[in-house]
């Protein structure tokens, strides 16, 4: 997973490919991996980050049906912490656009998903002045 940082397109199009196609054998395994990789490196560039959650969404949409519940809620939960805080170092420098985009999850009379909330503080403290 170090060649995700490899800055040429190609070569982090072939990680996501891989990623995904072991997944496809193995998903358990590879969203464990995945998880322990981010986890591992907290500071790992957010582009680069992306990629690893991208493969870990792909193979999570791909193999629900074969995921044990613990698993799939412990993924879950980590990748939407992940995501959040893509979102929010985005934010530090196109607050307005990413504050669009949360803002479209407030709908009137639903209570929004806890890391809506969350992104939406997120920001607010990021961006504060």
């Amino acid at each position: 997973m170090d060649a995700t940082t490899d800055k040429d397109p190609l070569v982090q199009e072939q990680i996501y490919n891989a990623l995904c196609y072991l997944g496809e054998s193995e998903p358990e395994e590879i969203l464990n991996s995945c998880d322990e990789y981010l986890r591992q490196h907290d500071k790992l560039a957010y582009p680069h980050r992306v990629i690893i959650l991208k493969a870990m969404e792909t193979v999570v949409k791909n193999n629900i049906a074969l995921l044990d519940k613990s698993t799939a809620k412990e993924v879950i939960r980590d990748w939407q912490q992940a995501a959040s805080n893509v979102l929010v170092a985005v934010g530090q420098r196109f607050i307005n656009k990413v504050m669009e985009e949360v803002l479209t999850k407030f709908q009137p009379g639903i209570l929004p998903h806890y890391f809506v909330v969350q992104t939406f503080a997120n920001l607010s403290v990021s961006n504060g002045e």
